[in-house]
């Protein structure tokens, strides 16, 4: 579990002040769940996800990840190990000349055994559907594939929690769905904990959970179909909803008998035949 009490965080500015990217947060997340957190640029989401492997320490309150603070450096190692971080670009991920070898560099650093280091890198890239790919370079593939070898290479070390900061939003839609499939079967099947930090709503939408933040406090939270009712709330904070979603408020006031919570394409399917 990751346990977040009365966290704050500063930025120094170029006038000698301090700006406040964080105030006050309060949360937790369970082993396996799926949250999503959503804000406008600047609202304090990546400041929260950096927190959460120690990227960030807190300049007042908490952050305890499997009951090891953050603020333990005698535990930063460990924690380290339990939350592996994917970012934006892959490109600044990719390192090594294929896709295995890019993959087993981790588990290398770890100094684990080459024989679980074999089955590791298996294992992980069979479970981002990238096995076929193991012995490419990796600058000869699509972003969307970068990615997911991204990925293979922090579940490789196997985590506790999987955090991704903006991981879809330099890729086409094509590369955003071979992730977000890949993010959710890890979760569901792997029972991996993911924390999702997005601005592309129908992403938040797979969430258990979505967090909403502004100015650096989390301002709503709850199941997606609670969140992405509140459209005017959500407007209101520059942020917009699900595409099915506004799709339904369109057909509604043609005329259309529609449930108010459609947030897929296949609830929108199964909405309109019925």
């Amino acid at each position: 579990m990751i346990v977040v009490k009365k966290l704050m965080h500063q930025f120094q500015n170029p006038q000698g002040g301090y700006n406040e990217a964080l105030k006050e947060i309060n949360l937790k997340i369970n082993q396996g769940e799926f949250v999503a957190v959503i804000g406008h640029n600047g609202s304090g989401k990546s400041t929260l996800a950096k927190h959460f492997n120690a990227l960030l320490l807190p300049n007042k309150g908490s952050v305890v990840i499997n009951k090891k603070d953050t603020r333990d450096e005698s535990e930063l190692w460990n924690i380290r190990q339990e939350v592996g971080m994917v970012f934006q670009n892959p490109d600044n991920q990719l390192i090594a000349t294929t896709v295995e070898e890019d993959v087993a560099f981790g588990p290398e650093n770890l100094g684990i055994e080459p024989t679980e280091i074999r089955r590791l890198v298996d294992e992980s890239l069979k479970n981002v559907g990238m096995s076929s790919f193991k012995n490419k370079a990796p600058h000869l593939l699509s972003g969307g594939q970068k990615q997911r070898v991204a990925i293979a290479g922090v579940i490789a070390m196997r985590p506790k929690y999987l955090l991704l900061d903006e991981v879809t939003a330099m890729l086409d839609p094509i590369g955003r769905k071979e992730v977000m499939d890949t993010v959710v079967k890890l979760n569901s099947e792997e029972n991996l904990t993911v924390v999702h930090i997005t601005h592309f709503m129908e992403e938040a939408a797979f969430a258990d959970r979505v967090i909403v933040m502004k100015d650096g406090n989390i301002v709503m939270e709850g199941k997606p179909k609670e969140i992405f009712n509140k459209v005017k709330e959500l407007k209101d904070l520059r942020l917009d909803v699900p595409p099915m979603m506004e799709l339904r408020d369109i057909l509604v006031k043609d005329g259309l008998n529609l449930p108010d919570d459609i947030l897929t394409v296949d609830e929108m399917v199964v909405a309109l035949c019925q």
